[in-house]
């Protein structure tokens, strides 16, 4: 009787770990079905998704949580540039071994984090470079990056409830013009030239929780990327004075010389004057 009790507990050992796994696994795959049919979006209508307007823009509209995917292939102006199945894949290549996985939304939503985001750069030949908000903007040489990926602050709306979530825009340089692809704009919205996006750049840096990553070529020298740091005249317009410093400097330490030679003498002529004496 001890002998089959202790099977029984083995076996029980063996297979329960199994069977809340597998029951697990079931209730998230049932609860991702309700979401998809909740939201009633497939992945039909997210391959229809993003279209070229009026200026032959291509600019993806937000579904589901699906941010960071639309702002890639917004950021490539190229609807084929990636897809949910390849972002999920970067995140169990991540995150291989864990149930749930730590870079999306557990419900299958999307919701990647940065880290899937600069993976999928990766594939292209490009990285993320995160943008130090104690600079200012306008070091940026913005003819050597390839666009923007900005993170910030978004409200969600679900069921009642309204989510504080992060968000990922891309802004890109179309045409000569640099424009803010956010897919939850019914538009591209124009900000205009550099010094137009360095100011709407400026006004992100003061904002809370908001976070800038340029994007490079991984090719790029990075010292390139940053434009000469301005001198203290040039930043507030006054002229730079003549460079005769220098030769004040020397002309100063040519008198103390001079003075110097002639207390000497004098002192000396003194000295001898006093020896004579004696």
């Amino acid at each position: 009787m001890e002998v089959v009790s202790n099977f029984l507990q083995y076996s029980i050992s063996l297979l329960f770990p199994k069977i809340i796994v597998s029951s697990f696994a079931s209730m998230h795959s049932s609860c991702l079905h309700f979401v998809e049919n909740w939201f009633g979006r497939d992945r039909k209508s997210l391959n229809k998704n993003g279209a070229k307007g009026e200026r032959n823009i291509y600019h993806e509209k937000q579904v589901k949580e699906l941010c960071a995917l639309h702002a890639l292939n917004n950021l490539f102006q190229d609807k084929n540039a990636f897809n949910k199945q390849i972002l999920d894949n970067i995140c169990h290549s991540l995150s291989p071994d864990n149930l749930v996985n730590p870079h999306k939304s557990l419900l299958g939503l999307g919701n990647y984090d940065v880290n899937v985001l600069m993976a999928a750069l990766q594939l292209k030949g490009y990285e993320a470079m995160w943008f130090d908000k104690r600079k200012d903007p306008s070091n940026i040489d913005f003819s050597k990056i390839c666009g923007l990926i900005l993170n910030i602050p978004s409200e969600m709306k679900f069921l009642p409830l309204r989510l504080n979530r992060k968000h990922w825009i891309a802004v890109k340089e179309i045409d000569g013009t640099f424009y803010n692809l956010d897919s939850k704009l019914e538009n591209p919205v124009a900000i205009g030239k550099v010094l137009d996006l360095v100011s709407y750049l400026r006004e992100q840096i003061r904002g809370k929780d908001r976070e800038i990553f340029l994007v490079v070529d991984q090719d790029l020298d990075r010292n390139s990327l940053w434009k000469k740091e301005p001198k203290w005249n040039e930043t507030y317009g006054v002229p730079a004075p003549l460079n005769t410093t220098n030769n004040r400097v020397n002309s100063t330490v040519a008198v103390i010389h001079l003075n110097s030679e002639e207390e000497n003498v004098l002192h000396d002529e003194t000295g001898t004057k006093d020896r004579k004496k004696l």
